[in-house]
């Protein structure tokens, strides 16, 4: 993964910050569009008639039209992704990019772009964000009890030294907890994942300033939110999906009834994910809503090994039993130059520097094993299986 975009892709940016700005176009919108047309560019391209056949005729007179605005944000984002350091890089992981991270792509409403800043290492490598199997989220409340945020810590510390990456949002309590416990086992696996409310340039709490350097400097903090978006309340239920989404479970530590850790625990049900709670004592508030979670079927746990045991069939030597495993074709040439978006021969040769004889081959090879279709247009598109 680069620090930042190439120069040559400048204008592939701007159509895809345009796109995610434009005010009523939302992310099922946006992935009709994408599907329809191929690609953010040539939605800009189209004629209003176009448009109409994935929006409404007053979407399509506003994609028409830059929002307002647009080029101050475009040239922030710009400047953002080349502000990346040495240590510390910047990146913006569209939808349509091979380096998003898989288990959130198959959620029902993925983010169209993932503004990322992390250390170097995790963002140079393609399959960093795609550990989703060996990846856990830790939430709870604010207001933990000590026994709660020693827990936290605690889960959060042995999952990492057994080389799981712990997700959480960077909130006040059983968050901090969890995110501190997965740096202090210096875990050179996978990353501790903070994913945050606000843009990726603001630290929110204000108290949390010195945790969020450390994640940038040691793992990643990822937003769906434009850079500068301050502390709005109605974003941080939203951006619960993508913290159960980028992971195998949700892990709930403390949370009162009214808890937004629920939130996030019934995302990752209706994700297909696994809910667990720890129990606590009957006499306290902070207990009350994982007890209502084991009641209604979440897996109760007393320690972090009972989750290891519940997810006993993913090892290396299964991983990679039984042929090509999913990480595997992640590493295919071809299918890392052609993303998630419907694309043409001509431009996966230039992605790769390839004749289009040679990736035609390879596209007819990995077609028949199921992991390349053929659209119109002489486009071609990753199946599911790939």
């Amino acid at each position: 993964m680069r620090a930042a975009i190439a120069p040559w892709e400048r204008a592939e940016l701007q159509a895809w910050l345009r796109l995610s700005l434009t005010p009523s176009i939302g992310n099922a919108a946006a992935r009709r569009l994408l599907a329809h047309f191929g690609s953010a560019p040539a939605i800009f391209e189209a004629c209003a008639t176009e448009l109409q056949a994935c929006v409404s005729v007053a979407q399509a007179a506003q994609l028409r039209h830059p929002p307002e605005g647009f080029e101050q944000a475009f040239e922030t984002t710009w400047q953002w992704l080349h502000a990346g350091t040495q240590e510390v890089a910047h990146a913006l992981i569209t939808l349509g990019d091979p380096r998003y991270p898989e288990g959130l792509l198959h959620t029902a409403d993925p983010p169209l772009m993932l503004y990322v800043l992390g250390a170097t290492r995790w963002l140079n490598q393609a399959g960093a964000l795609l550990g989703w199997q060996r990846s856990l989220a830790i939430v709870g409340s604010r207001n933990p009890t000590p026994q709660g945020a020693d827990n936290a810590f605690e889960f959060a510390r042995h999952l990492a030294c057994q080389g799981w990456s712990v997700v959480s949002g960077m909130a006040l309590g059983i968050d901090a907890a969890a995110h501190e416990g997965a740096l202090a086992a210096a875990s050179s696996v996978l990353p501790t994942v903070a994913v945050i409310g606000t843009g990726v340039d603001r630290v929110y709490p204000r108290a949390h300033k010195q945790l969020a350097h450390r994640l940038a400097q040691q793992g990643l903090v990822i937003s769906e939110f434009p850079l500068g978006t301050p502390p709005i309340a109605s974003n941080f239920p939203k951006r619960n999906r993508i913290i159960s989404g980028l992971t195998r479970g949700t892990l709930v530590v403390e949370a009162a009834l009214a808890s937004g850790s629920l939130i996030t625990a019934r995302t990752a049900s209706e994700q297909g994910r696994e809910v667990f709670a720890i129990p606590g004592s009957i006499h306290s508030p902070q207990a009350r809503g994982c007890h209502a979670l084991i009641r209604q079927g979440a897996k109760l746990v007393e320690s972090a090994q009972d989750i290891l045991e519940e997810f006993s069939d993913y090892t290396p030597d299964a991983q990679s039993a039984g042929g090509e495993s999913a990480a595997g074709l992640a590493e295919h040439p071809l299918l890392q130059a052609m993303g998630y978006d419907p694309v043409h021969v001509e431009i996966l040769s230039d992605r790769t520097g390839w004749s289009a004889a040679e990736v035609q081959a390879q596209l007819l090879e990995l077609e028949l094993e199921g992991h390349v279709g053929r659209l119109p247009g002489g486009l071609y598109q990753r199946t599911g299986q790939a």
